[in-house]
């Protein structure tokens, strides 16, 4: 079966046959890849998402920081964040940090799990809402900022560290982790195989 597909490239139309799972195909005038087919996609999406789940709640309830300056001790979460931000009348800020750190990788990760699920099961019915959920999360996710987050975490631990003992906390892991296999994840899937037949589904 041949899909014809316009180059994002140069524009040219051009029909591309049924690609077998590992190849791609590339466009006849300027060589850009216009279709592939990733071996193990949903495999490899699910597995990172599901970890991205499972970590994704003590990488929020552990503490990412521990903090001791003039005998005082304190920890501090991610939610602690929001929380603090909040009662200090800062409630744009406050929203944006929840939004961008908790609510939006959580919605992520599991769109993503929902969307490899229907594509094995091969559901036909909703696919068009399938693919609008893929759009959206493609859309917003430059707003889970989980990788900004993290980053000024570290920058914390060494410009703190000359004023007080900073140390990272047990959900700083989680939390990379979750980065990196959230990262991982939406790399994985392959778009393609929310229209493809269960059998083809890999």
């Amino acid at each position: 079966m041949e899909t014809i597909i316009a180059c994002r490239t140069c524009d040219l139309v051009q029909s591309v046959g049924t690609l077998k799972p590992g190849t791609a195909a590339q466009c006849c005038r300027c060589g850009a890849v216009i279709g592939e087919h990733r071996a193990g996609s949903l495999g490899r999406t699910a597995a990172f998402s599901l970890a991205a789940l499972i970590l994704y709640a003590p990488a929020n309830l552990y503490p990412i920081l521990s903090m001791q300056l003039h005998g005082a001790y304190s920890e501090s979460t991610v939610w602690d964040g929001c929380v603090s931000l909040i009662e200090n009348d800062q409630w744009l800020v406050g929203a944006i940090v929840f939004l961008a750190s908790i609510a939006i990788p959580l919605v992520k990760l599991i769109t993503l799990f929902y969307l490899v699920v229907t594509a094995r099961t091969g559901a036909a019915r909703g696919r068009r809402e399938r693919a609008w959920m893929l759009r959206t999360i493609a859309a917003i996710g430059p707003w889970a900022m989980l990788d900004v987050f993290l980053l000024s975490v570290l920058v914390a631990l060494v410009k703190l560290g000359e004023l007080a003992t900073v140390l990272p906390g047990p959900g700083l892991l989680a939390f990379t982790a979750v980065v990196v296999l959230t990262t991982f994840a939406s790399a994985s899937f392959d778009p393609k195989l929310i229209w493809d037949p269960p059998e083809k589904a890999s």
